[in-house]
């Protein structure tokens, strides 16, 4: 079989990352991959991995944490407005909201996307509803935040970090079961890390059963994000002046020399030309646009 193109940004490149999207790119659905500067090992698939397939999904590549993602809000205080008492607000974050892993909303949010038809549709996430539904505005632990940021003007800006909470992890682990032969509510069946990528076709129902669950669980991460950071304003009586908010661990429709692609890009977000993009650091943050 001919060689697949690779991209591989930054140096010194992780081995056992390359050998696992090379592993991806052996499917016969695989196209393309790129591999960007802050790649690693992940399961099945790299973290900072890219795989571009005809006409199928991988939610061993999509992972566990569907559509997790940064929404940065440029807010009308400055950084000198808060930094006097930045430990008193951080800590009144802190208390005010909810983090750490299986955390649930004393205050449960009552959000449109619970009358979408996926949860009717998608017989298998049914039950995942009430789950989502007490989780809907948690932070989780991990990497996942809830930060302030100033940026190069001394603008204050709220910055937060998490994804799609147990929903999304219960719906990777239900159909990867369901790849298995297993029931979708079984334990993990303990898979390797490196083990070969999980297909399913989109012409296939459980495709597309898979494809709506995920695009739901892209809505509920960004409807997540969204009350947070409006929690933060209210908590610093401040309002938005600008905002920032895009995605990784998901799957996108897109085209490429002429060729419709489902493109799967694991801890690595589109960055399209003119696209807004968000980078925290601990140092400072930036809202960046990249240029062609």
């Amino acid at each position: 079989m001919p060689s697949k193109p690779l991209e591989i940004r930054g140096s010194p490149v992780d081995g056992g990352a390359l050998r696992q999207i090379q592993v991806c790119l052996s499917d016969e659905e695989a196209a393309a991959g790129a591999l960007c500067a802050d790649h690693h090992l992940g399961y099945s698939m790299p973290i900072g991995g890219v795989v571009a397939y005809r006409g199928a999904i991988s939610p061993s590549g999509v992972g566990y944490d569907i559509a997790c993602g940064n929404k940065a809000v440029k807010t009308s205080l400055l950084a000198e407005d808060v930094r006097p008492d930045i430990a008193g607000v951080m800590d009144t974050i802190f208390h005010t909201l909810e983090f750490g892993m299986g955390r649930r909303n004393p205050d449960p949010v009552d959000h449109e996307l619970f009358g979408d038809p996926a949860w009717r549709d998608v017989e298998v996430i049914g039950s995942l509803k009430d789950l989502a539904a007490s989780q809907l505005g948690t932070i989780g632990a991990g990497n996942h935040y809830v930060d302030l940021f100033a940026d190069e003007e001394g603008a204050l800006w709220i910055g937060v970090h998490f994804g799609s909470r147990g929903f999304g992890h219960k719906t990777c682990t239900g159909f990867l079961n369901l790849a298995k032969g297993r029931a979708f509510s079984a334990r993990p069946g303990g898979e390797n890390m490196h083990a070969p990528a999980t297909l399913f076709s989109l012409a296939s129902p459980l495709g597309q059963d898979y494809y709506a669950a995920m695009k739901l669980a892209g809505r509920y991460a960004y409807a997540g994000r969204d009350y947070i950071c409006q929690r933060v304003l209210e908590i610093l009586g401040a309002r938005a002046v600008e905002e920032v908010h895009n995605h990784h661990n998901f799957a996108w429709q897109e085209e490429h020399g002429g060729e419709k692609l489902i493109v799967v890009r694991k801890g690595a977000t589109p960055a399209w030309p003119g696209q807004r993009c968000f980078i925290g650091t601990s140092k400072k943050s930036w809202a960046t646009t990249p240029t062609p």
